[in-house]
């Protein structure tokens, strides 16, 4: 025979064994299926949420018809130097306007090929009729600016303003011709006056426009402007454009109007946008929130990652190990080792082509749901547009090869012994050596000690330690399976046998099965160590946030709405009955310093308050200093911030407000309630000075004993007056985004637990089938067996639950003591989902496949 000849005979050897086999083992392998089309659809799915991200920009609506739009840095940088290395750079987005020096318009005139400039300002003003008291929110602009659109603006009805006291509203505001009493206000006045309807647009929306000479004054900042949009001669290219923009501002050495206080390292550079880029000039938190969204989905592809091919492998190991017995006959009779390999790596390899396809064609409306799922919570902010064009649909198929290769290395590493094997031995059963023991309880103690470093941490990297040591405790405990199991069921042998003869039968299978079962108990560890630690760790901060907020509530009214004007604090001080007033507005700020060494910046939401009885209305709880020194210049600090920054009464932070500009301040109290109130306390006016514009007015008051918040009402007509308010609290960016995300990584990993569990036992059950059948024959009754393979069920469950519990509850202790300085809460109601999950699952998967075992009629012993 020829060489070619025999390696076309063992090729077609190979293929019927593996075509046999697949058809043989189609439950071992449908589990397989079910794991791998599982984990191609999730990572398919973040793949292509991460590229959306990745490509997503602000959405261009205000500046569609400008060639280029320039703005002012909407960022800011620090500059640190890590252990060891050299000093590196880091960035955070900026959520308050960061403004244009006027004179940047002359510059920008005189550019070659630009056509013309038009500056653009925007302010929020209310609007009430003559014949109404009906107050609208609307933001002011001037007229000129509707020429930046992608379209002329439309005027249904009248002319554009020309005077001082002329408007131009939009459709259903008012007609042409009527009169509107506009109100403006700095952050510390608001002023009125009637205006002269000249024109309704169709265009206009919520704004009302004015003429450019009023606009500036209403605004209120003279010599700043909120963005230029730039006209081009026709034919000069975007790129030619933006950089000649850009040489010229350089040349006349404009900064934005920031750059005075700004920190050395930070510059203001003018910014000169063209293309998508130029909605981040109108949708402030778009830029921003792509970074958080892109680093939270790549946490949550890891996690998926992990879990995923701790499954797929669990499952494929299995498949594996179920047929070890008819592998190791087919090496007695003369099989080689190449022809096992190859023969169970092409079962494994046709399963997972054909399983992983189908997860990737599913990636593309699983992505389209998620993405509806995230505006529709309000996970993504306004403006943030998440393109998906044609060819990104093909990025699932890059992560359905990385679920084939898992696959097929698992399926030729769990054939490995088979193969290598003398045929003499192959029959011989392998116990797990002892450098798996010691592996896993290596896992275990770095586990431990992730937990430790995680208590002394504080924040993202708090929440960073404590899933890296559920990860590895996890992992621990997936090594350590058959020993835990053996435990496990040494533990429950005893209480179970009491239960009589179905006790004593399950006590017996389990002790007898406790290696196998030790695959079945890994999974349930899995998903109630990282289900617990996901779940646990969120609900635990928001329930000691809401507690804090609820405790820190003293107001018994609050008046809020466009009916409030901006020096409403002082007159409601002033009203009969109200024993105190407080002004709150919230806002962010950024935290330059270092995380396990490395330059960081971290933004976080403030408060600013009017200081005066702030215990009466909103109670921070102080420990060191007073609240009544809070003035332009001091902060107060939340008692954890306090300690990680090693502060107190009288020393000062560095921080960063939410325009850019840096400030040193002097701390004038610390307090307890910082997770509903936040890490730093200021004086409304020390806040609202960095805001874009004045915020919208909320003032919680506290009425003296049996007065009624009727005066209230009638002092500001058309305001909001809410008794019993819901209490202030401040609340991250991006927790809608964590809490829609992590909804999702719960649903994946319970998903990939109910296959991995259900596959295991399913296939020991099968396996069982002639030891039930021998049962039955000896005399055990249906009944008996039901209620044996009840209780190794309830066995496994309980097993794996309390190791489950066990491996969270350390990285769970010590980031609830560092975070919240509690015990770790979870609703009840989430827990009993778990506990349900888990035994429906186990149960399912016991009874269901040895219902053939128990059909039938068979002798049964006499009673």
């Amino acid at each position: 025979m020829k060489r070619g000849d025999g390696d076309g005979v063992r090729g077609g050897v190979v293929a019927l064994l593996a075509a046999r086999g697949a058809r043989t083992h189609r439950r071992a392998w449908a589990a397989v299926f079910a794991a791998l089309a599982l984990g191609s659809l999730l990572l398919g799915t973040l793949g292509l949420a991460a590229g959306s991200a990745a490509l997503g920009h602000a959405r261009v609506e205000r500046y569609a018809g400008a060639d280029a739009v320039v703005a002012g840095t909407q960022s800011t940088r620090y500059t640190a130097k890590p252990w060891g290395s050299e000093p590196r750079t880091v960035r955070a987005g900026l959520t308050e306007r960061v403004r244009v020096p006027a004179r940047a318009l002359d510059v920008v005139r005189q550019v070659p090929g630009v056509r013309a400039v038009i500056a653009d300002v925007a302010f929020p003003v209310t609007a009430r009729t003559a014949s109404t008291a009906h107050k609208v929110a609307l933001t002011g602009r001037p007229w000129e600016a509707t020429r930046l659109a992608s379209a002329p603006a439309r005027l249904l009805e009248g002319r554009p303003p020309t005077g001082a006291r002329e408007i131009v509203v939009g459709e259903g505001v008012a007609r042409a011709g009527d009169r509107l009493s506009i109100a403006y206000g700095t952050r510390s006045a608001t002023y009125t006056h009637t205006y002269t309807v000249t024109g309704v647009s169709a265009d206009a929306r919520r704004t009302v426009h004015f003429s450019r000479d009023e606009t500036h004054r209403l605004a209120g900042r003279a010599g700043e402007l909120d963005a230029i949009g730039v006209l081009a001669d026709s034919g000069v290219p975007d790129d030619v454009l933006r950089t000649r923009v850009r040489h010229a501002l350089d040349a006349a050495h404009l900064r934005d109007v920031s750059a005075p206080h700004r920190a050395a390292e930070d510059p203001a550079p003018l910014r000169v946008l063209t293309g998508d880029a130029r909605g981040e000039a109108e949708f402030l938190a778009a830029a921003p929130a792509r970074m958080p969204l892109l680093q939270v989905l790549a946490s949550l592809a890891s996690v998926v990652v992990l879990v995923g091919v701790l499954v797929v492998t669990s499952t494929v190991a299995q498949a594996v190990r179920q047929r070890a017995r008819e592998l190791a006959l087919l090496r007695a009779v003369g099989a080689t080792p190449w022809q096992l390999r190859r023969a169970v790596g092409r079962e494994a390899g046709r399963i997972a082509v054909l399983a992983a396809v189908v997860g990737a064609v599913g990636a593309v409306p699983a992505y389209l749901a998620l993405r509806a799922l995230l505006v529709g919570r309000g996970a993504v902010p306004e403006g943030l547009e998440l393109p998906f064009p044609p060819w990104l649909a093909a990025a699932p198929l890059g992560t359905a090869g990385l679920m084939v290769l898992i696959a097929w290395l698992t399926a030729l590493g769990c054939c490995a012994r088979a193969a290598r094997t003398r045929p003499a031995e192959a029959l011989r059963e392998e116990e797990p050596g002892s450098a798996r023991q010691l592996t896993g309880c290596v896992l275990l103690g770095l586990g431990a000690a992730s937990a430790g470093a995680g208590a002394l941490q504080h924040g993202a990297a708090a929440a960073a330690a404590a899933s890296a040591s559920a990860l590895t405790m996890v992992i621990g405990c997936a090594l350590l399976g058959p020993w835990l199991a053996r435990g496990a069921m040494r533990v429950l042998g005893a209480p179970m046998r009491r239960l009589g003869v179905g006790g004593r039968l399950a006590a017996s299978a389990c002790t007898a099965n406790a290696a196998r079962l030790g695959a079945a108990i890994t999974p349930v560890v899995l998903v109630t160590a990282f289900v617990l630690v996901q779940l646990a760790g969120g609900a635990t901060l928001g329930h000691e946030a809401a507690a804090q907020a609820r405790d820190a509530a003293r107001a018994d009214v609050a008046v809020s709405g466009p009916g409030v004007p901006y020096d409403a604090v002082e007159r409601i001080r002033r009203l009969p009955g109200v024993a105190a007033a407080t002004a709150v507005a919230h806002g962010t700020v950024v935290v330059p310093g270092k995380e396990l060494g490395e330059p960081s910046l971290e933004r976080l939401p403030v408060l600013g308050v009017t200081p005066r009885a702030l215990a009466r209305t909103l109670d921070p709880a102080v420990r060191e200093g007073s609240t009544d020194g809070l003035r332009p210049g001091t902060v107060a600090v939340g008692e954890d911030r306090a300690r990680t920054l090693g502060v107190r009464p009288g020393d000062h932070v560095q921080l960063r407000f939410g325009d850019g500009a840096e400030a040193r301040l002097r701390v004038v109290a610390t307090y307890e309630r910082a997770l509903a109130l936040g890490d730093f306390l200021f004086s409304y006016e020390e806040l609202t000075r960095h805001m874009s514009a004045p915020p919208p007015v909320r003032v919680l008051a506290a009425l003296a004993p049996g007065a009624s918040p009727t005066s209230l009402s009638t002092a500001f007509p058309g305001a909001r007056v809410e008794r019993d308010p819901v209490p202030e609290r401040v609340r991250a960016e991006d927790q809608a985004l964590g809490d829609v995300l992590t909804a999702v990584a719960v649903t994946a990993i319970g998903g990939f637990t109910v296959i991995a569990v259900l596959s295991t036992l399913t296939l020991i059950s099968v396996g069982r089938g002639p030891e039930l059948r021998q049962l039955r024959l000896a005399g055990a009754d249906r009944r008996r067996l039901r209620r044996m393979l009840l209780l190794e069920s309830a066995a496994t469950a309980t097993a794996g639950l309390s190791l489950g519990t066990a491996t969270a509850a350390l990285p769970l202790l010590a980031f609830a003591l560092s975070a919240a300085g509690r015990l770790p809460w979870l609703p009840p109601g989430q827990g009993a989902l778990i506990v349900a999950v888990v035994v429906l699952t186990t149960t399912s998967a016991t009874l269901l496949p040895a219902r053939g075992a128990l059909r039938g009629r068979y002798p049964v012993a006499a009673r």
